[in-house]
C-alpha cells in the first residue's frame, strides 16, 4: 500500500535548520569561491577574445578554459576540446553531425540506463527514419560487453552511451565496450555529465571517439556551460554556423578546429567559472575526491540498509548517487517531507531516465542523493536520520491503517 501525502506549503513555515543540499547530480551547489571570484573578475573588463575586439585587458577565458579542461581530461590536443551550452547540446551536435555523414540509415545503439540527453535525440533521429534504434539492457546497474558485443551486426555505425549512470551511480567498463566497438568500426559518443570531476578521466587512455562533458556539475562550474572532446573531427559534421572572429570573408563556415563546431560568442563568464572550477577540482585532488565520496556514500547506505521499510536500488554504487523508495511513500512525498521538515534538498521522479526506472521501481520514480566534495560528514549522517525517521513513521502509519 503506497499512501500519497497532500500538504499546504504556505501553511508550512521553513524549518530554522541549517541547509543540507544533496542534489548534485543535477547541478552542484556550493561553488567555490574562487568560481564566484572568476565570475565577478570576468565582468569586471570588457571582454577580450581574439578576433572580435582591439582591446587587451581582460583574460581569454575561452583559451583558458579550452587548455585547463583539456590537461584535465588528460587529452592531448586541446583544440579538440569543444564548448557548447551544457551536456545536450554536446550530444545534439555530435549525434546529428555524424549521422550527416552516414548516406542510408544504419543501426544506432544505446541503453536503459542512459539520460533523456541521449533518449530524445536518438528516438528523434529513429522517428525522422535517419536510424534503426536498439536499447540495450543492464543487470545491476551495469551494461555487459558482451551484450554490446552481440548486439552488432553490420549495419551499425554508431553506439551512445552513459559513462556513469545518474540514477544507479553505476560505473560502465569504457576501455572493454570501446575495444569492442573500436575492433568494428563502430562510432563510440560516451557522456560523461556525472563523471567528470568525481573520477579520474584520461581521455587519451580510452577507447571512444567523443566524450561530453557538463560545467554545472563536478566541475563546479555553472550552468549554460559544457562541451565535448572529438579524436578525430573529420568523422562529424558540423551542424551549428555563424560568426567565429576568423577567416570572416568566406560565407561558408571554418572547418579548422575548434572553430568548425563554435558559432557566436562564447559564454565568457560562464567559461571563466568552468576554469576556475576545474582549477580547484585539480588542486584539490580527484582521488581525494573520489575516496571522500565512496566514504560518504558508504556510510549513508549502510546507515539506510538497517530499516527493511527502505530500498535501496544500489548498494554499491560507483558515483556518490544513492537512490532508493520507501515503502508506503511516494517519492514526490518523502523529498516534500525532507525538504519542508529537515531542509534537505533531494531530487525526486525519474531523473530524466525513464527506462532505468521501469526497470528498478516500475516507472513510479525514486528519492536520489548525490554528494559533492563539500558535502561533509556530519552533513551525511544528519540526512540519513532524517531519512530513517521519514520510513519509521511511514512504516507506523501503515501498520495503523
Amino acid at each position: 500500500m503506497q499512501f500519497r501525502i497532500r500538504y499546504s506549503p504556505r501553511k508550512m513555515a521553513l524549518p530554522q535548520k541549517p541547509l543540507i543540499y544533496l542534489n548534485n547530480a543535477a547541478t552542484s551547489w556550493p561553488k567555490p569561491p574562487e568560481v564566484l571570484s572568476a565570475i565577478t573578475e570576468s565582468l569586471s573588463l570588457p571582454v577580450f577574445g581574439s578576433g572580435r575586439t582591439t582591446g587587451t585587458q581582460g583574460e581569454d577565458y575561452v583559451t583558458l578554459a579550452r587548455e585547463r579542461v583539456s590537461e584535465f581530461l588528460g587529452t592531448k590536443n586541446p583544440e579538440n576540446i569543444i564548448f557548447t551550452e551544457n551536456a545536450t547540446d554536446s550530444l545534439n551536435i555530435l549525434i546529428a553531425g555524424f549521422l550527416a555523414g552516414q548516406q542510408n540509415t544504419c543501426r544506432v545503439l544505446t541503453t536503459a540506463l542512459d539520460h533523456n540527453s541521449v533518449l530524445r535525440p536518438l528516438h528523434e533521429h529513429q522517428h525522422a527514419g535517419r536510424i534503426k534504434l536498439d536499447t540495450l539492457p543492464f543487470t545491476d546497474g551495469i551494461v555487459s560487453p558482451k551484450t554490446i558485443e552481440d548486439a552488432l551486426t553490420p549495419d551499425t555505425k554508431l553506439m551512445v552511451m552513459t559513462h556513469g549512470s545518474n540514477v544507479l551511480g553505476s560505473l560502465q567498463n569504457i576501455q572493454a565496450i570501446g575495444k569492442i566497438l573500436q575492433d568494428h568500426g563502430v562510432f563510440f559518443i560516451v557522456d560523461g555529465a556525472q563523471t567528470a570531476g568525481h573520477i579520474p578521466i584520461s581521455l587519451s587512455d580510452l577507447p571512444l571517439d567523443a566524450f561530453v562533458f557538463t560545467g554545472h556539475k563536478g566541475l563546479l562550474g555553472i550552468s549554460g556551460t559544457g562541451g565535448f572532446y572529438l579524436k578525430n573531427p573529420d568523422k562529424v559534421a558540423p551542424v551549428k554556423f555563424g560568426g567565429t572572429g576568423t577567416n570572416s570573408q568566406s560565407l561558408l563556415h571554418p572547418r579548422s578546429m575548434p572553430e568548425k563546431f563554435e558559432a557566436g560568442t562564447h559564454n565568457h563568464t560562464g567559461l571563466a567559472a568552468l576554469a576556475a572550477g576545474v582549477k580547484f577540482v585539480q588542486e584539490k585532488g580527484i582521488t581525494t575526491i573520489e575516496e571522500q565520496a565512496k566514504k560518504q556514500t558508504s556510510a549513508i547506505i549502510q546507515a539506510l540498509a538497517k530499516e527493511e521499510n527502505i530500498t535501496i536500488h544500489n548498494h554499491h554504487p560507483d558515483l556518490p548517487v544513492i537512490s532508493f523508495n520507501i515503502l508506503g511513500l511516494h517519492n514526490d512525498d518523502v523529498g516534500f517531507i525532507l525538504a519542508r521538515a529537515y531542509n534537505i534538498i533531494v531530487r525526486t521522479g525519474l531523473h530524466c531516465a525513464p527506462l532505468v526506472h521501469e526497470i528498478i521501481d516500475g516507472g513510479e520514480g525514486s528519492v536520489r542523493l548525490s554528494l559533492s566534495c563539500f558535502t561533509t560528514d556530519e552533513e551525511c549522517r544528519t540526512a540519513a536520520e532524517a531519512i530513517l525517521e521519514v520510513a519509521e513513521n511511514a512504516n507506523s502509519t501503515i501498520h495503523s491503517a
